[in-house]
């Protein structure tokens, strides 16, 4: 597998001034123990919360017209001459929690990477929070950034969850997390250190800080994960599979942190084959087919009554 991590992060990044003075109040705003002592972990919930309608209806008819965390217009991606991303268009708004469903080799996980390049699509246009990212076409045909400054800015506003938790293994699981903050944002060892600290006890693992990752289960890896990616504040967080190497027990714990993260407006775009998991979390379901946009509409709409023969088949043989 390639390390592509370090495309993400840049010790210049123009978001460093800012990120100090809010992120000791931001974060522990955010993650302050609950007052009735539980750790975060510990008091997910039994069922899956259904945090899908609520966000719709308590937008006034002014946060309605804000300018979208995210928007996708017409994306194209083709490896030679196979064309696995076919012209996807995807708006997401503050607080949405959008997962993107499909058969393997639909084009999920790519779609998920073309946005903050990690990999390069052909067509379109990805803007964040208003602002299109500069593209411009390399000797291959391939869409590159424009302006690298700009991208490692955007990159910082982009919070990444991989499959495979791509935590460095020589590393400890505080330095993992606070890594990132200490070259991207600038923050001194104490700053970062406090926040990742608060960070894992509201994940469920404050005890595992001092140990390296091959000593912790898959489910506590991804949860270190998680943390690292919060510890950077993003504007959207992209999840790429984040449940497929977790125990039952731990999807609840996981599902916790992103139905809190959607309350405060954060974005979230969740590639998933668990079912239930995408249905109760979702504002918005993607169906992915060959490429194309095959669905989208309502976890009702999608799940419960799916127009295409093509999603019809999926949802039944997913049941």
């Amino acid at each position: 597998m390639v390390d592509d991590r370090w495309q993400l992060f840049d010790a210049h990044s123009p978001c460093a001034s800012l990120y100090r003075r809010l992120a000791h109040a931001a974060v522990h705003a955010r993650f302050a123990p609950r007052q009735d002592g539980e750790q975060f972990a510990r008091s997910a919930p039994t069922e899956y919360p259904d945090p899908g309608g609520h966000r719709r209806s308590e937008r006034g008819p002014f946060m309605a017209e804000a300018i979208p965390a995210l928007e996708i217009r017409n994306l194209h991606k083709r490896y030679g001459d196979l064309e696995v991303l076919k012209g996807i268009s995807l708006t997401a708004r503050d607080g949405d929690v959008i997962s993107i469903l499909g058969s393997s080799g639909s084009g999920k996980s790519t779609f998920l990477r073309c946005i903050n390049l990690l990999e390069n699509p052909h067509e379109g246009e990805i803007l964040v929070a208003g602002e299109q990212l500069k593209l411009k076409r390399d000797k291959q045909g391939d869409l590159v950034a424009a302006d690298g400054k700009q991208l490692n800015r955007i990159r910082s506003e982009l919070g990444f969850v991989f499959q495979n938790f791509n935590l460095w293994p020589h590393m400890t699981i505080l330095d993992n997390i606070i890594e990132a903050p200490r070259r991207v944002l600038g923050q001194s060892k104490a700053e970062a250190t406090e926040v990742a600290e608060a960070l894992l006890a509201k994940v469920g693992i404050a005890d595992k800080r001092h140990v390296y990752p091959n000593q912790l289960s898959g489910g506590q890896q991804q949860r270190a994960a998680i943390a690292r990616t919060l510890a950077m504040q993003p504007k959207v967080i992209l999840f790429d599979e984040p449940t497929s190497a977790l125990d039952p027990e731990m999807v609840q714990e996981v599902l916790a942190v992103i139905r809190s993260l959607a309350e405060e407006g954060r974005t979230m775009l969740l590639v998933t084959h668990e079912m239930n998991f995408a249905k109760q979390v979702s504002s918005e379901v993607v169906f992915l087919h060959q490429g194309l946009v095959e669905e989208q509409g309502t976890p009702e709409q999608v799940f419960d009554n799916p127009q295409s023969a093509r999603c019809k088949q999926f949802m039944s043989s997913h049941r």
